[in-house]
């Protein structure tokens, strides 16, 4: 399904079906403990809380996935040559990634990476009670997740949204900025530049990127 750069997004439904299942995946290891710590508080006084949490979380991303999927099809409906591979599609990815990079570098990266990085904290300022509660909680940290990640999820877009690999690379990106025990300034720099770099390769040589599909050469080559 890995067509490159501005994959085609297909139905809403399905579109939505792979979105939930890849943010599951890809989002797992960094909310796993924040998930683990609200189950250990809530067990005895309300089994389904944990439920509810996750699947409020899982809601704002659904909701995420909907606008990106709307933005998409209404760029394809009014611009879809002038942002084909070989017109404004190669720019507009570059561009994306460098847009990616500086957003790591912003103060609203880092005051939702700081929410995110502290599971208790998190919990013990927006505590609810019961599943109600525990969704509206979910909800809440879905969010500070999508202010945090939502750049990232961009630089996924401009590089291929169903390619594994690049899955891969950007869960990497997320799980190590949310638990890794490294200075924060390391991680965020880091990461900034790595993925400013990857968007000046893929405007000058997007060929010499590992891993990346090129729109149409593919076909190309079956040809």
């Amino acid at each position: 399904m890995d067509a490159g750069p501005w994959t085609a997004l297909g139905g809403l439904g399905w579109f939505l079906l792979l979105w939930v299942v890849m943010m599951a995946a890809m989002m797992f290891p960094s909310v796993a403990p924040t998930v683990a710590l609200y189950a250990r508080m809530t067990k005895a006084r309300t089994p389904l809380a944990p439920s509810a949490f996750t699947a409020g979380y899982l809601l704002t991303w659904t909701g995420a996935g909907a606008v990106a999927w709307g933005v998409g099809a209404a760029l394809s409906h009014l611009a879809s040559d002038a942002l084909a591979w070989d017109g404004g599609g190669r720019a507009l990815a570059g561009t994306a990634l460098v847009v990616a990079g500086l957003y790591e570098l912003t103060p609203l990266k880092n005051a939702c990476l700081t929410r995110c990085r502290s599971p208790l904290g998190f919990l013990l300022g927006s505590w609810r009670e019961g599943s109600i509660g525990g969704l509206r909680m979910g909800v809440g940290l879905g969010a500070w997740c999508l202010g945090c990640c939502w750049a990232l999820m961009l630089a996924l877009f401009a590089l291929g949204v169903m390619s594994i690999v690049w899955m891969a690379f950007v869960a990497v990106i997320i799980a190590v900025e949310k638990i890794a025990t490294l200075r924060r300034s390391l991680i965020t720099y880091g990461t900034a530049a790595l993925l400013v770099a990857l968007g000046i390769v893929v405007l000058i040589d997007p060929g010499a990127v590992p891993g990346l599909t090129i729109p149409g050469m593919h076909d190309m080559m079956m040809m």
